[in-house]
């Protein structure tokens, strides 16, 4: 199967890994590349698919390696990697160089409660000091004064904006965020489904049906295409074979018949694959069961403490709650006379509680500040107690705004025996 190589891809690794292997008079040459975009954009797939094609040996490293129980392991495997790199390059008289993926799952900081460890220390220190000194990379308890051969180090990532500052100034590393051009996914889904014979024209409408979804919605959407073959192997076989069948035959190929590919039965399954990121975005359960569980503690710690004795009478009446009445119209819509701020659009809010109620659903409402937003993170607010009707849920939302003056607030409305989504609307902005 030929893969397709994004042409701007191909040209800035090459040319960065040769500026690395090439004594340029009075040119420092940055010896991090730094790999960044989107996921599932296909950053690592194209690195080896660029490997392959100028005849680089890859050493490579996950984020999952740079943490360890041991302080100071992750930086010794570092150092290892790198010399073993270098040691490639003089034995096999190649080019080699150092593949680290996603570096920032690894090494980054996304928040104030992400753990900062004395690895993560660590390993920013290593990685700049390797940038600094690339032919004098030791192992801890151990001085050469021979140099290594440089090797050139190649990171990927989807925000690099969360790793150390000085880890990615220019002189360290060099930035290349990849977001693939309208002909580069073309090209990238016809590779993929090039054994399928999908004409070009197909491609193309492929893609355009889908605008936002990444390249590896695509190689999904034709794994997709076998799961009825699949489950004819499994009649075959039998459903209580299959486990012995598959293990104790493991060089036995499976034939498959050639699928016929048409452009309405992938998009079919690509609605369906969309539907069901549509699904996990919108269910949010442990933020639900989270939001249950601290209402319930608050509830039991309530219930502990005596309660006091009235002051008025029993038959006294409550205090009224506010009506309908007691808002005033204005340019933005309709808002209370008081303490509710302005651009506050309390009248829509009434009308979406009112349709939210009369469709059986519950409400929930999620906070998040500025920052926490543009990372989409959500907390669910807990009501002081369900709300019965729209007044009520007024009342609330009122309450949850005092709490949280600067913040974004949106309103949830979901089926509790489905529990599908209803409503989601955006109420407060700060």
């Amino acid at each position: 199967m030929s893969y397709y190589i994004s042409p701007r891809f191909l040209d800035k690794l090459a040319v960065h890994i040769t500026k690395n292997f090439m004594n340029l008079p009075g040119v420092k040459v940055p010896l991090i590349l730094g790999v960044h975009g989107r996921k599932g954009e296909g950053k690592s797939f194209q690195c080896e698919l660029v490997f392959e094609k100028m005849g680089i040996i890859p050493v490579r490293m996950s984020a999952g390696e740079l943490e360890s129980p041991d302080a100071g392991d992750p930086v010794r495997l570092i150092r290892m990697r790198y010399r073993e790199a270098a040691e490639l390059i003089r034995v096999r008289g190649k080019m080699c160089v150092l593949l680290i993926n996603d570096l920032d799952a690894g090494a980054g900081r996304v928040d104030r409660m992400t753990q900062y460890t004395v690895n993560t220390q660590l390993v920013n220190g290593t990685l700049m000091n390797i940038a600094d000194n690339p032919t004098d990379v030791q192992l801890p308890g151990s001085y050469e004064t021979e140099p290594i051969h440089r090797v050139p180090i190649i990171a990927t990532g989807n925000d690099f904006s969360t790793l150390y500052a000085p880890l990615v100034r220019d002189g360290r590393m060099e930035k290349f965020y990849w977001q693939p051009s309208h002909e580069d996914r073309i090209g990238v889904v016809a590779g993929i489904f090039a054994p399928d014979r999908l004409s070009a024209t197909d491609v193309e409408r492929l893609v355009e049906t889908f605008p936002r979804q990444s390249l590896d919605f695509f190689g999904a959407l034709r794994s997709q295409l076998y799961n009825n073959q699949v489950r004819e192997f499994i009649n075959k076989v039998g459903l209580g074979q299959v486990s012995t069948h598959l293990v104790n035959n493991p060089g036995q190929r499976l034939q498959f018949d050639q699928t016929k590919v048409g452009l309405t039965h992938l998009i079919e399954i690509g609605q369906h694959l969309q539907q069901e990121q549509t699904q996990l975005q919108e269910t949010r359960l442990a933020g639900e069961y989270f939001a249950g569980a601290k209402s319930s503690k608050s509830g039991r710690s309530r219930n502990l403490q005596p309660k006091p004795k009235p002051s008025v009478p029993l038959t006294q009446a409550p205090e009224p709650v506010r009506t309908e009445s007691s808002y005033v119209s204005d340019s933005n819509g309709t808002f209370p006379q008081d303490d509710w701020p302005e651009k506050v659009a309390v009248a829509k809010i009434e009308q979406l509680l009112q349709r939210a109620i009369l469709q059986g659903g519950r409400l929930t409402l999620e906070v998040a500040r500025p920052r926490e937003k543009s990372n989409n993170v959500w907390r669910t607010w807990p009501w002081p107690q369900p709300p019965k009707n729209a007044t009520h849920a007024l009342a609330g939302i009122k309450t949850c705004l005092q709490e949280h003056p600067n913040s974004f607030i949106r309103l949830i409305g979901y089926n509790p025996q489905t529990q599908t989504r209803l409503l989601e609307e955006l109420i407060v902005r700060p």
